[in-house]
């Protein structure tokens, strides 16, 4: 869906998060994955940005492999930080999906 980034840009790192939470990946792969799931607008760089951001933060396990197909690859898995912040971000998520309803159906 097209007109999405603005949105999306505050909820990346917790679908970012969220999908490394299903095993180790990659952030080509991540990429392919928000594709998959109609993000046509992410773009690599933004992907990588936010893979930078979570690390920084100290949310994420990286580790350097070869890749069959060319140079090293960060590897990213959820460490314990990571985790809970996942758990917080959903909360936060309910939250506001809960909220965001009630006012569209005009109970707000």
């Amino acid at each position: 869906m097209t007109g999405m980034t603005e949105l999306l840009k505050g909820a990346l790192e917790g679908v970012v998060l969220a999908h490394i939470a299903q095993g180790e990946t990659y952030g080509y792969e991540i990429t392919q994955y928000l594709t998959a799931l109609g993000f046509d607008e992410i773009v690599e760089g933004t992907v990588y940005t936010v893979l930078l951001r979570l690390e920084k933060k100290g949310l994420l396990a990286v580790a350097r492999r070869k890749s069959p197909l060319g140079p090293q690859r960060k590897f990213y898995t959820l460490n314990e930080a990571g985790k809970a912040y996942l758990a917080a971000f959903w909360e936060k998520w309910q939250f506001l999906a809960t909220t965001m309803t009630h006012i569209q159906e005009g109970k707000a």
